[in-house]
């Protein structure tokens, strides 16, 4: 199978079923206005809202959803009700991060807290539910994933390097001192981002992060979706779910996993409970019971609004974290970097899973506490949510109730706590070469004396009166610092990056110059370059830059 029934592929038959019903849905929503007209002489007789009932009912099952609103007009903060905004302030292809702002009379050092949505099908706002209960104590920004098929091929790929690639750029983007949060599906490349930029030594790094429901190690009680996952091939899945997208979309040709493929799955692992639910929304109608049926249209508002997911993105992510299983076995890279989380030493860990998750199964989040062996205890914090499945463990009434509150406490425990320095033992992580002043003659080691070995000294003796330490001298002040280069003489290299790179501590030619392989990857990294300094020659052009003079200078 290769998606397609006959010389039309599934997305373009659904797309051509949808729109051979659109004047069915226009005469079901004109009929549909005429029997609740109050001037209508049955609008309230039963046989006029069975007529409703079921014309409501079909315009609802063959509609396509909009993403919908966050909706979130004010929040409380200590007491106070206050107006929230909603606002844009990164963009990218396939992504927006949105701030929401808290119209506050008198400024809070709240901590800023950076939700990542799941990119696996649904919208951003199905988090609606957490992002309100985080806005009382914290600044919340979410990543609002962007449909596939709303994104012109001419925007490039999008794969699981990128996503992580997108991470580490909002968190330069947000600042120090960012807590983040990873809600199922991220909960992987969120682990892999703090690894990333720990090994790195970013300084960007987030505070904390908590992981929800995530798959860490889907070998742990492994679900129905998992089972799936690891039952077929990449081929299989690349054969049977990855499709192109039809015109007119704006992503035309793009190869995507549909969002109404990706909603089938969903509804077919409960499907009894949402035939019935809708069994019990034509009741609701007939009866005029209109709170349970708006509770109806809000939750399937909600769930039925799907989105697209590009090929490459989808296929890695099944192959790294299902089918590999890469991250627990020690095998995840990311762009030729191993991801290793022994090297998260100063963020703080709180995982999150719920007792009846059918999605990713108990333990699986956990798995990440044995995983990041390096944060100390103090640091460290898991939760199971009793009675609740997938979707209670970010939304819900006990989600508000019993979860929320942990989350938000862990986040403020560790909104001060001091980074600590690396052991001794560690290997230190090369860097690239800060801006450098020229260097002095090497001065000749001096010769140290043993110590003498310690006396004991008995319970009742004196402790001998201390000497004031001798003051120490002052340090000669450091020469100064040579003057910076124009880095943007590379090829690549525009006013931005070299803004980038200077916080980064790079100014001169020479030193892009010395870059090693390692250095090099882990300047990569931290700048979320995809690798532009090797596609670009960065180290070749600089070194072609530099006069024979300037050379000999810097060596």
């Amino acid at each position: 199978m290769d998606g397609t029934m006959g010389p039309l592929s599934y997305y373009e038959l659904y797309e051509l079923n949808h729109a051979a019903l659109s004047p069915m849905r226009a005469a079901a929503d004109m009929f549909s206005l005429l029997l609740k007209s109050p001037l209508n002489p049955i609008s309230q007789t039963p046989l006029g809202r069975n007529w409703q009932a079921g014309l409501e009912l079909f315009e609802r099952t063959t509609r396509r959803y909009a993403k919908p609103g966050f909706g979130l007009g004010t929040t409380l903060v200590g007491g106070t009700r206050v107006a929230v905004t909603e606002e844009t302030v990164w963009q990218r292809p396939f992504c927006n991060l949105l701030h929401f702002q808290r119209a506050l009379e008198t400024p809070r050092r709240d901590p800023k807290l950076l939700i990542v949505a799941p990119m696996s099908g649904h919208y951003a706002t199905l988090l609606r539910g957490t992002v309100e209960a985080m806005l009382p104590r914290h600044e919340v920004y979410i990543t609002d994933w962007i449909d596939a098929r709303m994104v012109p091929l001419s925007d490039g790929s999008f794969d699981l390097d990128d996503y992580i690639d997108y991470l580490v750029e909002m968190l330069h983007f947000l600042g120090e001192d960012v807590h983040v949060i990873g809600v199922c599906q991220p909960a992987v490349p969120v682990i892999a981002a703090a690894a990333l930029m720990e090994a790195a030594g970013d300084r960007f790094a987030p505070r904390s992060m908590t992981l929800m429901g995530g798959p860490i190690d889907t070998r742990i009680n492994p679900t129905a979706v998992n089972e799936l996952a690891t039952g077929k091939s990449l081929d299989w899945f690349r054969d049977n779910v990855v499709m192109k997208v039809p015109f007119p979309h704006p992503g035309v040709m793009r190869d995507v996993y549909p969002g109404f493929l990706q909603l089938s799955g969903f509804m077919s692992m409960n499907l009894d409970r949402h035939v019935t639910a809708h069994q019990d929304l034509f009741k609701h109608l007939v009866a005029g019971d209109g709170d349970s049926a708006d509770k109806h249209r809000d939750f399937y508002d909600e769930y039925l609004a799907v989105m697209d997911l590009t090929a490459e993105f989808y296929l890695q992510t099944v192959d790294t974290v299902f089918i590999q299983q890469a991250l627990p076995k020690g095998q995840m890279t990311h762009r030729g970097v191993p991801v290793d989380l022994t090297a998260i030493r100063n963020i703080a860990l709180f995982t999150v899973e719920g007792e009846n998750d059918d999605i990713s199964g108990v333990g699986q989040t956990e798995a990440a506490q044995h995983l990041c062996t390096n944060i100390p205890a103090d640091m460290r914090a898991h939760y199971v949510q009793p009675k609740v499945g997938h979707y209670g463990v970010f939304n819900g009434s006990r989600f508000r109730a019993e979860i929320a509150p942990r989350i938000s406490d862990f986040v403020l425990t560790h909104q001060q706590t001091k980074r600590a320095a690396a052991p001794a033992a560690a290997t230190p992580v090369e860097t690239a070469p800060p801006a450098a002043p020229p260097v002095a003659p090497k001065a000749k080691p001096v010769a140290r004396a043993k110590p003498a070995p310690a006396k004991a000294t008995p319970a009742n003796a004196k402790p001998a009166a201390t000497k004031p330490a001798a003051t120490p001298a002052k340090p000669a002040p450091a020469p100064a610092e040579l003057p910076a280069d124009d880095l943007k003489r590379i090829a690549g290299i525009g006013p931005k990056l070299e803004a980038s790179l200077n916080a980064a501590g790079i100014f001169r030619l020479a030193q892009i110059a010395k870059l090693t392989a390692k250095q090099a990857t882990a300047l990569d990294v931290r700048l979320a370059l995809k690798g532009r300094i090797g596609r670009d020659d960065w180290i070749g052009q600089a070194k072609r830059l530099l006069s024979p003079q300037e050379a000999a200078t810097e060596a």
